[in-house]
Parts: structure tokens; sequence; C-alpha cells
């Protein structure tokens, strides 16, 4: 695949099975979001030690993400190209993340005040990550609202990791603390 073709010059973008689009419509802003959200998850598993579980966590999500700007850059018309847990988000997917968050709150002592990001890198980084994972969800759900995503389970998805990416940085975080004593 060439990086420059120079087909984008003129402002639009080539979308995943085909068409093209302006680079600054709903679709490029969705999936250029979720791109975001990779690289800010990338931020926080490069502090991480190499095989702990948060580093194959967080590069497990970064492959989720994947699938999931796949299906933001594919018109509707071509959604039926698209591959489950492939290119198509899954209900699997959505389950996988269920079972993380349930298991991460009943792990985490309850919350009493509210968390301020910046204690710690990886805390902060996943925060971070935690806020482009939202913007992404809300670009998502604008993108669904305007029926270009039928059936989708992408915002539901986001809404999901958002939530599991806000659990793993308290639990770095709380991690963090008893490691110093405090």
């Amino acid at each position: 695949m060439k990086v420059y073709t120079g087909h984008g010059d003129d402002g639009t973008t080539g979308l995943f099975h085909g068409g093209r689009v302006s680079k600054a419509s709903p679709a490029p802003e969705a999936y250029g979001t979720v791109d975001e959200a990779v690289a800010a998850l990338g931020l926080a598993r490069v502090e991480i030690e190499p095989g702990s579980d948060l580093h194959e966590i967080l590069l497990t999500l970064q492959r989720d993400l994947f699938v999931v700007g796949a299906e933001l850059a594919t018109l509707p018309e071509n959604r039926g190209k698209l591959d489950d847990g492939v290119t198509l988000v899954s209900q699997e997917m959505c389950d996988r993340l269920k079972v993380e968050v349930e298991r991460l709150e009943a792990e985490l002592p309850e919350l009493t005040e509210f968390v301020i990001p910046g204690g710690e890198r990886v805390p902060a980084a996943l925060d971070h990550a935690r806020t482009v994972i939202r913007r992404a969800e809300r670009r998502a759900a604008e993108l669904a609202g305007g029926g270009a995503l039928p059936g989708t389970l992408v915002v539901a998805y986001l809404n999901r990791l958002g939530d599991l990416v806000y659990l793993l940085a308290r639990r770095a975080e709380t991690r963090t603390r008893t490691l110093h004593g405090d």
C-alpha cells in the first residue's frame, strides 16, 4: 500500500471497500478519532512492562480499535462486505469488555472522591486515552444517528471501552499508591 498517492490533495479521502468523502465529513472525523485513541493507548502501553496483564489488555484494545475504524470507514452500502470481529464490531467484542468492566468494578474499592489525573504516568496516559475514546464515541454516535451505521455496535463498544479504560486507570493509580505507601 502506497502512503503517497496524491488523491487526497483535493480534500477527499478513500473509504474501506470503496468510495470517497470529504476529509471534513463525519466518517473521517469518527475513524480519525479512533486512530487517536489507538495512539493514546500506545502511549500508555509503552510505559508498561511487556507481557504484563495490562500491557496485553491494551494491545488487544488497540487491535479491536482497528476493527472499529474499519467499520466507521465503510459506506452504508458496503457494510455487507464487513466480517464480524475483523472489520465489523461484534457482540463478542462488546461482551468481552463488559466482563472486564464487571471484574474490575468488583476488584476496585468504592470511589469516595473525584479522581484527578496526573499522579503517575500510566494512569494519566490511560485517562488521556479515555477522553479520546469518549470523543470517538460522540463522533460515532453522530454518524450512527445520521443513519450511516445501521445496526452498529460501534457506539456500544466505545461506551464500554471508555468505562474499561477509566477502570484500568483507577487500578493503575491504586497499584501505584500501594507501591509508594500512600
